[in-house]
């Protein structure tokens, strides 16, 4: 069912990103539209995520999604937290509720379905880059799967070592010449703009693994994804993560929880028929 009309009564969700793009869009738009909801979805960008959530309450939008680099910072300024963020630390999107704003993860539910649904052997090691926001639900989601080896790359000498120690991972400062089984990729590596081009492990790395995982969803196909496809390897991509824990928005924001083959229409309208068809196969 098309919507027919955009008036007052039309309710606003949102997102916030550092470098917004169009298929968070897309997917919640493309659900308003076949279930026939008077809503409207826009992505944004900021630079005073303290006026951008002041403005989610005043102008009453019904959800925000938060993705890199607010999904820590945007915690003082919410009214409370649902478990699923407090367990981690880290929020990714904002339902407010006649005012009052409350953060939840659905990042977490994603990535743990993913390696579930791709029956991900947690028996195997993986080295995993990163230790921000979309870290800590990765991480947990790994630890929660029942991955007891591993280890997290991340530079930064506080958030690197307490997440690894968190969970019971190793922890390293720079990334190490031998690779692991599972290649997981948490950071802005391979991202449309200033770093389209890097790769986030090593093409011996690469070579070497038998799953890679990135959370990158712009683009789906970043260098590591591609640089994995083409040595044979199983892959699982962001936009995967994107579209699974965008549903789960999607079911917070409105009440309805779509059916499956809806999920692969909405995802094949949003990423394309590669992603769609990966997540029918899941």
């Amino acid at each position: 069912m098309e919507r027919t009309t955009i008036g007052r009564d039309t309710r606003v969700c949102m997102s916030l990103s550092a470098r917004p793009g169009n298929a968070g869009s897309r997917l919640h738009n493309w659900l308003y539209d076949h279930y026939g909801l008077d809503y409207l979805y826009k992505s944004f960008s900021t630079t005073d995520l303290g006026a951008a959530v002041g403005g989610i309450r005043a102008l009453g939008i019904r959800g925000c999604a938060i993705s890199m680099p607010f999904k820590e910072a945007v915690i003082p300024m919410l009214d409370g937290l649902d478990p699923s963020a407090t367990a981690i630390d880290s929020v990714n999107t904002i339902v407010n509720d006649d005012g009052a704003l409350t953060g939840f993860n659905t990042d977490y539910s994603a990535v743990r379905d993913l390696l579930e649904n791709n029956r991900v052997d947690p028996a195997l090691p993986f080295l995993l880059r990163g230790s921000g926001g979309m870290a800590k639900a990765v991480v947990a989601a790994l630890r929660d799967t029942g991955f007891t080896r591993g280890t997290i790359v991340a530079r930064n000498p506080e958030s690197g070592p307490a997440l690894a120690a968190q969970y019971g991972y190793d922890w390293l400062a720079d990334m190490p010449e031998e690779g692991a089984a599972v290649l997981i990729n948490v950071t802005p590596l391979g991202m449309e703009g200033g770093q389209a081009d890097a790769l986030a492990f090593s093409p011996d790395q690469i070579a070497a693994c038998e799953l890679a995982f990135d959370v990158v969803a712009q683009p789906a196909a970043t260098p590591f994804i591609l640089a994995a496809q083409e040595a044979g390897k199983r892959i699982i991509s962001g936009a995967e993560v994107i579209v699974l824990q965008a549903i789960e928005q999607f079911v917070l924001y409105t009440g309805i929880r779509p059916e499956p083959d809806v999920v692969v229409q909405a995802a094949a309208f949003a990423h394309g028929e590669a992603v769609a068809a990966r997540l029918r196969k899941a």
